[in-house]
Order: C-alpha cells, then structure tokens, then sequence
C-alpha cells in the first residue's frame, strides 16, 4: 500500500510537468522509473506509456478549453502517426536493454539542443499555417514512428516542428500535439503489454496521481511566457539524459 502511495506522489509530480510542457509526462516518468526502480529502458517505456494515456486524454480537454484545438489537423497528424507507431515499438522491443538505453539517451540530447536552437532564432508565431496535408503527414508519420520507438508519444517531435516550422504557438502546438499523441501512445501500450513491457500496477497508480495533477501544469503552461517553458523543458531533458548516462 505503501508503494502504492508512493507511486502516485511520483505519478503527480510527472503530471505536473507533463502538464506544463504538453508531453503527458513520459519523457520523464521513462528515466524516473529507470533511476528508482532499476527497470530496464523497455520495460521502463512501456510502464511510463500506461501513465501517461490518462494524462494526455485530460490534457487534451483542458487545452481545448482554452486553446480551441484544431481537429481537421490533428486528425491527419494522428492517423499517420498511428499507421508509424505500431513499427517504432516493434524495433525497439527486439533491441538489447543497453543499445535501446543509449539511443534513447541520444534522443533527449537531440531533443534539448533542438529546442534551446528555437530560442535563439527570431520566428514569429503568427499562428499555424495552412499548409498542405502532405506536410502534416509527413511530420505525423515521422512522430509516430519516433514515438513508438521510445515511448514517449508523438508530442516531443511534433510540438518543436510546430512551432519551428509550422507557425504556432507553443500553447497551440503543445495541445495540438497531446490530441495526436492518443492513437499513437495506445498502440505503443498495445504493443509493449503484448510482450509483457508494462508494470501495470506502478504504471496505474502514477496515473492516477498524474490525473490528479495535470492540469495544474496546463494552467501554468497558459500563464508562463514561452521562452521559460523551453528553458524548463530543455534543462529537465538535458538532466534526465544525465541520470541515465551514469547508469550505463
């Protein structure tokens, strides 16, 4: 019962920051359980993806509330990146624990230096451009496809695209990206469960606790400018892939 507990305290605090930086929690609920319980990468991702279903599903709702989520958009975004989704988790359940962890390590250096780059540039925001469905396919296909890969939804590749690229704010890019992440993160968890890479008990009571939260973290993300939310999005990728390195 303890662990239990315990387990939705952790769960609450990643609902927070998924929250806060629209990535339902995953990217740091993958190393938390990493560093806390010694899971390996795999079985770490797919525990992380049953916590974070729940979190996007209210995030979505909450950022629709403020932000009115563009669905003719999401729905091409989602679609490819749900076709994609399915072989990025195939590949990375047939990789060894350490190859999967350094890559995934990879991933997050990636990550953090792509968006510390956007800050420096000097892009207008003037809202999401009408570009042609090809573009959002493509940007769907190739999130999908990473999202599965490393459990993390298809939010961390498309919210930095959007708003580099695609014209939008990093609100509306953030709650565009959590309503493309749901086909995609449930197929992962599919996926993950079927060759047993989920600890459904731990994964249930972080989501739990992240439900509890998350939309403390939506309402943060919509008062803080958009350059801090980058900062703290970076720094905590850029110390999370840290952690996992001296566990290699």
């Amino acid at each position: 019962m303890i662990d239990f507990i315990i387990n939705i305290v952790i769960g609450g605090l990643l609902g927070v920051f998924g929250g806060l930086l629209g990535i339902g929690g995953g990217l740091f609920a993958i190393p938390a359980l990493s560093l806390l319980y010694g899971m390996d990468q795999q079985l770490a991702q797919g525990t992380a993806l049953a916590m974070v279903v729940p979190n996007i599903v209210l995030g979505i709702y909450k950022y629709n509330q403020r932000n009115k989520i563009d669905w003719k958009t999401a729905l091409i975004l989602g679609g490819c990146a749900f076709a994609l989704s399915w072989f990025g988790a195939l590949i990375a359940l047939d990789l060894d624990q350490r190859s999967m962890r350094k890559i995934f390590i990879g991933f997050l250096l990636f990550i953090a230096v792509w968006n510390l780059l956007q800050m420096l540039g000097k892009r207008v925001n003037s809202g999401l451009r009408q570009l042609a469905w090809p573009y959002f396919a493509g940007l769907g296909s190739v999130s999908g496809f990473l999202g599965g890969l490393f459990g993390v939804g298809s939010a961390v590749i498309a919210t930095p695209v959007m708003t580099m690229f695609f014209g939008a704010s990093q609100v509306v890019a953030q709650g565009l990206s959590l309503a493309i992440a749901v086909p995609t993160t449930v197929a992962t968890l599919v996926t993950y469960s079927a060759h047993g890479q989920v600890a459904w008990s731990t994964g249930i009571a972080m989501a739990i606790g992240g439900v509890l939260t998350v939309s403390y973290g939506v309402r943060a993300a919509h008062s803080l400018p958009q350059h801090i939310l980058k900062i703290i999005f970076s720094l905590f990728v850029l110390i999370s892939a840290a952690l996992l390195y001296g566990q290699l």
